[in-house]
C-alpha cells in the first residue's frame, strides 16, 4: 500500500509527502529524520492521509495536494476527519 499524507507543524505550516511504509515515514519525522522541511518544526502531527494501490498514483496525488492553496487543503483535512 502506498499513502499520501499531510502533516501539521509545530509553526502551523502543513507538510504533504508519500510513502509506502505510514508507520516508519511516521517516525523518522518524529525523529527529526524525516523530510527537511519537518527536522526545524517538531513536532508534527498526522492530521491527513490517503491510501493508494500503486506508487504512481500516490506521488500524482501528492503534486495535487502541494499545489493547493493553503485554504484548500484546511478544507481537505477537515473533509477527511
Amino acid at each position: 500500500m502506498n499513502y499520501v499524507y499531510v502533516l501539521r507543524c509545530s509553526d502551523e505550516s502543513l507538510y504533504t509527502g508519500w510513502t509506502n511504509n505510514i508507520e516508519k515515514r511516521l517516525e523518522a519525522h518524529e525523529n527529526g529524520k524525516g523530510g527537511k522541511y519537518t527536522r526545524g518544526r517538531l513536532p508534527v502531527e498526522l492530521v491527513y492521509l490517503e491510501e493508494y494501490e500503486d506508487k504512481i498514483t500516490a506521488q500524482k496525488r501528492e503534486r495535487e495536494i502541494k499545489k493547493m492553496e493553503r485554504a484548500a487543503k484546511l478544507e481537505l483535512i477537515n473533509m477527511g476527519c
